[in-house]
């Protein structure tokens, strides 16, 4: 009995036998989306832009990863839709065969389109919030948990998912339309049939690459602070075309890569010659696929790097402090005593020793300011002889503290920083010293630098002659001296303790001391009395809150933070949980994204080529032939891109660290010995994925050894 069908239903019949490339579809669009929501809810949460301060290099670093992730991701679900059409071309053709109009078929193909485009997009926007709960509940559990660490969610980062929505269904229109408005109906049907080779080029391609890439890396970060510099303006936005080469570097390796391989075939021609060909023929998408993946990596490696300059740093910091407690409050504060201090102590088991104090005073310092002008654009430097406080100490006082013996002479200062001078409180333009309540100015000049960690803050700390000293301390007034207190446990440390002193450290002082480190009243006293408006006093985190002294901003913040080692060293996570989970959750998801599309396109190029592997049976070769063209396939894959990514992002790293003040130091040096056994441990990984890919590559062709 013969059965007739209607176009519609011929239609729908042919929508099923294709189900296996739609499910393809939809799965790329879901994992883009959900990646996409997750990040965007993670950057715009609450706790995050709270901690994150506004201008810092760790919030530039997370927005940077952001466009990154987000081109890769506008990449990736443009190959899967053309993937999709290349195989719906087919359908089309039958279709436009048997008589049907393209006017007929415009409303069922943009109907398919639309929904499956909507459904995929709409459950990955969904999926993002419980994936960013799954990933924040685990850290919580496994590493850290503390009050900064309550998720919240502030519903803009729709707004970036939506965007990201509508980009995936207005190009899956544009190329269904692209593929109705074709005339040759024998072409439309053997669309997926036709390959996509790239123009070969010669072997100088790679070196060439690499020098493009290398170079336009540092063109684009360089040339913008050269133009700061020289112009005394910020740079244009067309300034960041400089990176174009790194770009068109990274494509040229990549096609390399494809279309010759990094491995000598001069005297065996013929090896793997089924794997290069595969690679070669379908080689446009691929070049872009190995792009994409390259700058996942690199991003997800520029991520997770963040967290060991940080704590490798910090820590070495704490264990060569020379004394386990330092503290610093203002003279007009009720501070417990040596005695409240030791009794506190005792009733911990502890005795103190090497108990110490000294005073130190808060002077304003004249300095070089930038002026901004109206434009916003353009600043013109000016010498400020009242331009913001610093901390003073006597000689006298610093040959106690140290045990030196160095002799400051009249009307010269010097500036204290760490030990491998890396403190940004550094100054040597300052030609004035001023009581701020006498306002009596001496004349000075920079004569050097001592070195003292402890010392060293956000404001810094300067040293005098004694004489000048004596000179500026007369007529202040308790706000604007001080006191620096420091000692050591007798025998083993104990962390109650430390939280135990800590907390009554912060509750001994009263309101007027809860202010951020950034606020300096000599700035503001010369704002005011220039009849301008102090923009400090405006900032919302300007006053912290003494309740709050477990959180991130007030630990990483407050102006009278003391350093207690112990507590340091186990509250580190407590106090940069939220940095921590961010960038770790920046790294997972770039390298999931990255090992999703390498696993993707191997599939691809694999299986749309699966008549090569039955022919080459049915012509005698052998599985484990067969299975080496497949690990050959795949391995290109996955390891150029992800190479390429680490060694650039590596080397990229060491300049951006080098760049912060001309040097490496030992600290840095150790961070970068830990970011590579993080890279290793990242290889790994990769290989591991690679491995499932191959054995279900080979499942799926029937290849078994």
């Amino acid at each position: 009995m013969t059965q007739t069908l209607t176009m519609k239903q011929m239609e729908r019949k042919l929508q099923r036998a294709d189900r296996k490339h739609a499910h393809l579809y939809l799965f790329c669009n879901f994992i883009a989306l959900m990646i996409i929501s997750a990040y965007a809810g993670m950057m715009f949460s609450p706790t995050v832009q709270t901690v994150f301060p506004q201008g810092g290099d760790s919030r530039k670093q997370m927005n940077a990863i952001f466009i990154l992730t987000l081109a890769g991701c506008v990449i990736f679900t443009i190959y899967a839709a053309s993937l999709f059409f290349r195989h719906k071309s087919r359908q089309l053709g039958i279709l436009m065969a048997l008589g049907a109009s393209r006017k007929r078929l415009v409303p069922g193909l943009f109907r398919e389109v639309i929904s499956l485009s909507g459904l995929s997009s709409i459950a990955g926007i969904l999926a993002g919030f419980p994936f960013i709960w799954i990933i924040w509940t685990l850290f919580r559990l496994i590493l850290i948990d503390s009050s900064d660490m309550l998720l919240s969610f502030d519903l803009r980062c729709l707004l970036v998912s939506l965007a990201f929505l509508l980009v995936v269904v207005a190009f899956s229109c544009m190329t269904a339309w692209h593929y109705l408005r074709k005339t040759n109906i024998m072409e439309i049907i053997r669309e997926e049939h036709i390959n996509e080779p790239v123009k070969e080029l010669g072997k100088w391609c790679a070196p060439a690459g690499c020098i493009l890439l290398l170079s336009g890396a540092l063109l684009g970060y360089c040339c913008p602070i050269l133009y700061m510099g020289a112009f005394n303006a910020l740079p244009p936005a067309w300034m960041n075309l400089l990176y174009a080469p790194a770009f068109a570097g990274l494509y040229m390796i990549m096609l390399h890569a494809v279309v010759h391989g990094f491995r000598s075939y001069k005297h065996n021609p013929y090896k793997n010659i089924i794997a290069r060909s595969m690679m070669k023929f379908q080689g446009r998408q691929t070049v872009n696929n190995m792009i994409v993946v390259a700058l996942l990596i690199a991003g997800a490696c520029f991520g997770i790097f963040y967290i060991p300059v940080m704590t490798v740093g910090a820590m070495m910091d704490y264990a060569a402090q020379p004394y386990d407690y330092f503290y610093h409050y203002r003279a007009d504060q009720a501070i417990p005593d040596k005695e409240t201090v030791e009794s506190l102590a005792g009733e911990y088991g502890l005795s103190l020793k090497n108990w110490g104090e000294f005073e130190y005073l808060s002077l304003g310092f004249g300095g070089l300011t930038d002026i901004m002008a109206e434009d916003g654009k353009h600043w013109s430097t000016e010498y400020v002889p009242v331009s913001g406080e610093s901390r003073v100490i006597s000689e006298n006082t610093w040959n106690t503290l140290t045990g030196e013996n160095i002799d400051v002479l009249p009307g010269t200062y010097m500036c204290i920083t760490n030990t491998e001078e890396t403190s940004l409180s550094i100054s040597s333009s300052a030609r004035h010293i001023t009581n701020m309540v006498t306002r009596r100015q001496l004349d000075t000049e920079y004569a050097g630098l001592l070195h003292y960690n402890l010392l060293t803050d956000f404001k810094g700390c300067r040293v005098l002659d004694q004489a000048d000293y004596d000179q500026l301390a007369e007529g202040l007034t308790e706000d604007w001296m001080g006191c620096c207190v420091h000692f050591n446990i007798d025998g083993k440390d104990s962390y109650p303790f430390a939280k135990a002193f800590f907390r009554l450290l912060v509750s001994s002082y009263d309101d007027n001391c809860f202010l951020s480190n950034w606020y300096d009243r000599v700035r503001s006293i010369r704002l005011k009395e220039q009849g301008l408006e102090d923009w400090q006093e405006s900032e919302p985190d300007l006053r912290l809150n003494p309740d709050e002294m477990d959180s991130v901003s007030f630990r990483l913040n407050w102006e009278y933070q003391p350093s207690f080692r112990i507590l340091s060293q186990n509250d580190f996570l407590l106090s940069t949980s939220v940095f921590l989970m961010m960038f770790l959750f920046i790294f997972i998801v770039c390298i999931l994204t990255a090992l999703v599309i390498c696993h993707t396109r191997c599939q691809t190029i694999a299986l749309n080529n699966r008549y090569i592997f039955d022919d080459l049976k049915k012509l005698g070769a052998s599985p484990t032939f067969l299975s080496k063209e497949v690990c050959s396939q795949c391995n290109s894959v996955f390891k150029i891109p992800t190479l390429v990514g680490m060694i650039v992002i590596f080397l990229l790293f060491i300049l951006l660290l080098y760049a912060n003040d001309s040097q490496l130091v030992f600290t840095e040096i150790v961070s970068l010995g830990v970011c590579l056994g993080i890279q290793i441990a990242l290889g790994a990984v990769v290989y591991v994925v690679y491995r499932v890919t191959v054995g279900n590559i080979k499942k799926k062709l029937g290849i078994c050894l």
